[in-house]
């Protein structure tokens, strides 16, 4: 090993362990542990698939997840295979048609989010579940077939202990507001512009 190797080596290590000292006094001053609320939104692509990252690392830890799907209900996905293997950890209720511009039905798309919504109430106060998954929620809210208010009023009032996830476009102002943790996914490239089409465990 060479003198200037030696150095590199040397200066590396002081470097990485005063950053791992300020770190740890950051982590020190960390200590409120609570149920978070948190929106992943954004024209990206990945939004509901980091949601059910979460979802699969919760089972990992024996908690019990409740998922409610308020548009993809006509779609088979490969989360929902996986996950209706852990009956006992996950409930998952799809419970739409597809995207407002398919069923191109407005009142039956309102009365089919008012049903998942209502569902999605139960489950948020049920203390059986650590964590729920409202995907798509903010596509509901986007098109208003339930009132803001009313579903901010909810959140606001989930028990402290629970985990709240929404997924969607265009995430309503006031929910950003209100979460705790906010991702919003920024598209950069994406396949289908070229004309490649959804596929199998990449999409769903």
């Amino acid at each position: 090993m060479t003198d200037d190797t030696e150095h590199d080596n040397a200066r590396h290590h002081e470097k990485m362990a005063k950053k791992k000292a300020a770190r740890d006094k950051i982590m020190a001053g960390k200590t409120i542990e609570k149920g978070l609320l948190i929106v992943h939104t954004g024209k990206g692509k990945g939004k509901s698939t980091a949601a059910f990252g979460m979802v699969f690392r919760a089972i990992g830890h024996g908690m019990k997840v409740g998922v409610i799907q308020f548009v993809k209900g006509a779609w088979g996905t490969g989360e929902r295979t996986v996950l209706e293997k852990f009956p006992d950890l996950v409930t998952i209720k799809a419970m739409g048609e597809g995207f407002t511009w398919e069923t191109q039905d407005r009142a039956r798309d309102v009365a089919h989010a008012r049903a998942a919504w209502e569902e999605a109430k139960k489950l948020i106060a049920d203390p059986a579940y650590a964590m729920v998954l409202l995907d798509e929620l903010n596509i509901v809210l986007r098109y208003d077939y339930l009132p803001l208010a009313e579903i901010l009023e909810v959140l606001k009032a989930k028990p402290a202990d629970k985990h709240v996830i929404v997924t969607g476009r265009n995430a309503r102002e006031e929910l950003i507001e209100l979460a705790d943790l906010v991702t919003e996914m920024e598209q950069v490239k994406h396949p289908f512009r070229s004309g490649v089409k959804a596929q199998a465990g990449i999409e769903f």
